[in-house]
């Protein structure tokens, strides 16, 4: 059971959290909603908030759904939900329901933005920033030609981290 919880005090690591446990972004609302897995991103302090940062390439599904709401969630879930993640980064929901295919249950934050029932720790998130990564803006060699090979640059989405849940 999920219980809300002061956002400072998440006893998570994060390279371990989204590099190797991967998270899922959701946005929507009570009638629509996609999600997608994403092992990119950041936690941190900018502005004088408790921010997450993610990055969403133009094709995905899913970055409609966050373009047109002021709310998204990060929902992290255990380990036993691996083949349910992978499935999630896999599908798109423009061709199926792939909430309905996850088996995952919608549960909605106070904002009204959708997180998963079956997470241990969901991070609800208020945009505050985005950006299209610019291209000429690397100064080390060789990152785009190895992460943009279709130069489909991510945009960077800063949120406030405005509620914290986690199972405890």
């Amino acid at each position: 059971m999920l219980t809300k919880i002061d956002p400072k005090s998440l006893a998570l690591e994060p390279f371990r959290a989204i590099g190797d446990q991967w998270l899922l972004v959701t946005a929507g609302n009570a009638e629509r909603c996609n999600t997608m897995t994403a092992s990119w991103g950041g936690l941190g302090i900018l502005w004088g908030k408790q921010v997450a940062t993610i990055y969403l390439r133009p094709q995905r599904y899913t970055k409609e759904f966050v373009d047109a709401e002021d709310y998204f969630t990060l929902s992290l879930l255990p380990e036993a939900y691996r083949t349910t993640l992978v499935y999630c980064g896999r599908v798109s929901g423009r061709d199926e329901d792939k909430i309905a295919g996850s088996g995952l249950h919608v549960a909605l934050a106070s904002c009204g933005a959708p997180y998963f029932e079956e997470a241990e720790t969901v991070l609800v998130c208020r945009k505050l920033y985005r950006q299209r990564i610019d291209p000429d803006s690397f100064l080390v060699e060789g990152i785009a030609e190895a992460h943009y090979p279709e130069q489909d640059y991510h945009d960077m989405y800063i949120a406030e981290i405005v509620e914290a849940y986690a199972d405890r």
